[in-house]
């Protein structure tokens, strides 16, 4: 799969997994909603129920930058199945211009951004690399 195959079959999914780890290397995988702008993946601390605000995958990009997301389709015909990875570094952006607009693309992508925009911080990662694979039979 081609680059550009890769960023397009990312940005038509609808979930992503977020892979980080902590500054001793301890990797943490959470689901996120997400938007893709060129090569931006941005991602919302939602107001979803969490135990605490004090998210360790937030805690994880502030003592390693360095990020995957992974995106894919599985089915039991086994001739559909495919895979994306972007890898990339992560900034938390807590308010500004870059933080309103990436709050405004996720909105036009969830509704359920547009009735309760979300109040944490923002992650945007740059995408480095764009890596996938789908079934070639």
């Amino acid at each position: 799969m081609d680059e550009f195959q890769a960023r397009a079959r990312f940005r038509d999914a609808r979930v992503a997994r977020l892979a980080t780890a902590d500054a001793q290397g301890r990797p943490h995988l959470v689901p996120v909603t997400f938007d893709l702008d060129g090569d931006t993946v941005a991602f919302a601390v939602d107001p979803k129920p969490k135990r605490t605000t004090d998210l360790r995958r937030l805690r994880n990009i502030a003592a390693n930058d360095r990020v995957c997301l992974l995106v894919d389709h599985y089915d039991d015909d086994w001739t559909r199945l495919w895979w994306v990875r972007a890898d990339g570094r992560a900034r938390v952006a807590g308010d500004g211009a870059d933080r309103e607009r990436a709050l405004g693309r996720l909105a036009e992508r969830y509704p359920q951004y547009r009735d309760r925009p979300p109040r944490g911080p923002v992650v945007l990662i740059a995408v480095e690399s764009w890596t996938g694979w789908s079934y070639e039979g």
